[in-house]
């Protein structure tokens, strides 16, 4: 036992100091050192390094992708495997083969996500509009990078963007890709990072390119003649507001709606939907179409099926016979995904900071960093014919006098001497003799001679001229003009989205198919509700309720009659009768706190008609005090199913009475008086979790035990008991006026 004990004794943590001074350690530290040291360098690496795409239109995963293509030779060849693309591409991105396939997948033309794919596809590569096509293996697809990637790497190699080490610095890749248009307007872009994201929707190449063009020559110039708004792949209609739009290009922030595109077959009587929204799948809609068909909300549908193939999309409705096709969509764009909302969030990633930008506020960005591409390839140019002219000066010297130059080559005994002989012989410097000396015997001849003195010549000229350009920003702006016009002749396309102003829309009032009856409606004490047709209640016997539940209310209502359902947690549900499935006597009917959803542990204190929310409703407290809100206090806009704050927790309720209009309440106290007023004297609030006034003043340990409209009473004495003034201590019930009888706004 002692050695079991000891050995017990030395595995304890704090028998060993080392550990005791970690814990004290990682106790002591403040939860804001944590949060700096640990968690602020990943959430910055996710937002810098992975989900925001920056100036260039692309995220670090895009364009690692692109330059491993581009270095694979895949710009001008044939098609390679997939697997090997991202393979090599692992050089450059190590999180993993599926996450750069997936990037790949999105990316390229047989996908449909871009309007201008950079990855020329072979192979099944999904759909954007389909959430159950999937892409098939690496393995199975080939690629290649598209034409229009010319415009991403015609320059990267003259210095227009820096170039860094790679994870392990084995080899160098672009920090940016220098595109030649606005790239980050043309490709559709969204990433979640952490406390922020971006959300950028996709323009059209040609349109994006006018106004680019349009914005540097005049940068007053209004973006939305040359660009009306963003287009999609999967085409559909935008519902245009151009206020709206407006707003969203100025703030970058903000949302438009787009709807599906459809036609009738009057033939077959049957409707083809053949283009989507953007932010949607055909399986998404169909399945939200067979939910509302199931539950009997749309009823012109015979059948919906899929009939996408090698032409594109097609979603087919059979109709029933006689139904409205119009009708119909209007009733589907209403209820399903087929019209959704494109939510904008233009964040972009400038020098490294996150910035949301408006529309031309990136275009100006983009437009100053490709001048600053411009300029830098210029510069690089200059450099080069800098150098390439001063070699030919040198050979110029050396010309001058070839016979002397051949004297000292052939009479220099060591070859380590020849490049010092000749700078000596002719005052050049040493990268001007080593030209020199590489060149051929063949080449000492006077047509070489005339061809290099004419070069020298044309050489200078193109100096002036690239270092009148690199000093002229007019110049500069001038070729990124030049740049974007080439773009938009060579690859511009026709814009697939179309746009119908809001203002040309028939505004249909929505049908509401519910039908209409009377009914009685039943709610017990214990939160039970039934909703029984005059015929059912005429047919019915006794009403069956809960062991130790009795009548709370009962009210005739019709079918589409709205209700307030009070809760112990000062809570109002709002709900429709029609929610509620036609009940028997014989039955105990629909529980409300799990038909409603209430919290654990709420319970029922009483329901109301909504009445189209006219009148108030009066909230009778056991302190003597009552609230009078008025009933368009609950109503709400967003269709919420659950208010908080229904009435003040300062004291229990204990009667909530509905007022159509001014009547006559009655107060009971535990102490045997009682009180009549009119609710006249008690003003309408607004605010639904008043305290109200004042009413009854109680003696000490007595308070309101119950209240009623006087008409639902028993009194006779009426004088005896009303009062004029408020508040005030009522007066004893008379032995005839105490009589009771089942009130159903009283509670216990």
């Amino acid at each position: 036992m002692a050695k079991k004990k000891a050995k017990t004794d030395n595995n304890h943590p704090k028998s060993d100091p080392n550990v005791m001074g970690l814990e004290a350690r990682v106790l002591e530290q403040p939860i804001c050192d944590t949060l700096e040291l640990n968690y602020m360098p990943y959430a910055m690496s996710v937002i810098v390094s992975r989900a925001i795409p920056e100036i260039d239109g692309f995220k670090p995963s895009h364009r690692k992708l692109l330059y491993t293509m581009y270095k694979m030779g895949l710009l001008h060849g044939s098609r390679t495997k997939s697997a090997n693309i991202v393979g090599a591409t692992m050089k450059l991105n190590p999180h993993g083969d599926a996450a750069i396939y997936e990037t790949m997948v999105r990316l390229a033309r047989g996908n449909g996500a871009l309007l201008t794919p950079f990855v020329d596809s072979k192979g099944n590569f999904g759909k954007v509009y389909s959430r159950d096509m999937s892409y098939a293996a690496p393995r199975y697809t080939e690629a290649k990078l598209s034409p229009i990637c010319q415009e991403l790497f015609s320059d990267i190699d003259e210095d227009t963007v820096d170039m860094v080490d790679n994870y392990d610095a084995t080899m160098k890749e672009p920090t940016l890709l220098p595109t030649t248009f606005p790239n980050v307007l043309v490709s559709a872009n969204t990433g979640i990072a952490v406390g922020m994201a971006s959300n950028i929707c996709g323009f059209n190449l040609r349109e994006v390119c006018q106004t680019t063009i349009a914005l540097i020559k005049n940068p007053d110039c209004d973006l939305m003649e040359t660009l009306p708004a963003p287009d999609f792949t999967t085409g559909g209609e935008i519902l245009y507001d151009p206020l709206e739009m407006a707003e969203i290009y100025k703030t970058g922030r903000g949302s438009f709606k787009v709807r599906a595109k459809w036609r009738y077959i009057k033939e077959e009587n049957l409707i083809e939907i053949y283009e989507i929204p953007y932010t949607t799948t055909s399986e998404a809609i169909m399945d939200k179409v067979e939910e509302l068909v199931k539950a009997g909300k749309i009823r012109e549908i015979n059948d919906m099926r899929d009939e996408t193939d090698l032409s594109g999309l097609k979603l087919t409705i059979d109709l029933k016979r006689g139904a409205d096709p119009e009708k119909l969509m209007q009733k589907l764009f209403r209820a399903t995904p087929l019209m959704d909302s494109y939510p904008c969030n233009f964040n972009i990633l400038i020098a490294g900071m996150p910035r949301v930008m408006g529309v031309r506020e990136i275009i100006e960005e983009w437009t100053a960093w490709r001048c600053e591409c411009v300029r830098r390839r210029v510069y690089y140019r200059l450099q080069r014919k800098q150098e390439k002219l001063h070699l030919l000066k040198g050979l110029q010297r050396i010309l001058l006098d070839i016979d002397r130059a051949i004297a000292i080559i052939r009479e220099t005994e060591l070859d380590s001497e020849v490049i010092p002989n000749l700078m000596i012989g002719f005052g050049i410097d040493q990268v001007q003799a080593e030209f020199v000396a590489e060149i051929k015997l063949r080449n000492i001849n006077r047509e070489y001679i005339l061809k290099r003195t004419a070069e020298t010549e044309e050489l200078k000229n193109q100096i002036d001229e690239l270092e009148l350009t690199l000093h002229s920003n007019r110049r500069i702006r001038s070729i990124v003009i030049d740049e974007l016009k080439k773009v938009e002749k060579k690859y511009g396309e026709d814009r697939r989205t179309t746009l119908v102003y809001e203002t040309e829309l028939a505004v249909e009032e929505e049908e509401d198919d519910t039908p209409d009856y009377p009914v009685s409606v039943f709610v017990t004490r214990g939160g039970y509700l039934k909703k029984i047709t005059a015929q059912s209640l005429r047919m019915s016997g006794e009403q069956k309720y809960k062991d130790g539940d009795s009548l709370l209310r009962r009210m005739e209502l019709r079918n589409k009659s709205e209700l307030l359902v009070f809760t112990s947690h000062c809570q109002v549900y709002k709900c429709h009768l029609s929610d509620f499935e036609d009940s028997k006597a014989s039955v105990l009917g629909d529980y409300l706190p799990g038909k409603l959803g209430m919290d654990e542990g709420e319970a029922v204190v009483d329901v109301l008609p909504a009445e189209d929310y006219r009148g108030w409703i009066a909230f009778v407290f056991e302190n003597g005090k009552i609230a009078k809100v008025e009933r368009s206090a609950y109503a709400t806009k967003s269709n919420r199913r659950k208010l908080t704050g229904a009435f003040s927790d300062k004291s229990p309720v204990k009667a909530i009475i509905a007022l159509p209009e001014e009547q006559m309440i009655v107060l009971y106290a535990t102490d045997g008086r009682a009180l009549i007023l009119s609710t006249a004297l008690l003003t309408a609030k607004t605010t639904r979790s008043t305290q109200g006034v004042a009413v009854m003043s109680l003696k000490k340990k007595s308070v309101v035990d119950r209240a009623a409209l006087l008409e639902d009473t028993t009194i006779v004495n009426k004088s005896r008991y009303t009062v004029r003034s408020l508040p005030a201590p009522g007066s004893l019930l008379k032995p005839e006026d105490a009589e009771e009888k089942q009130l159903a706004m009283e509670l216990q």
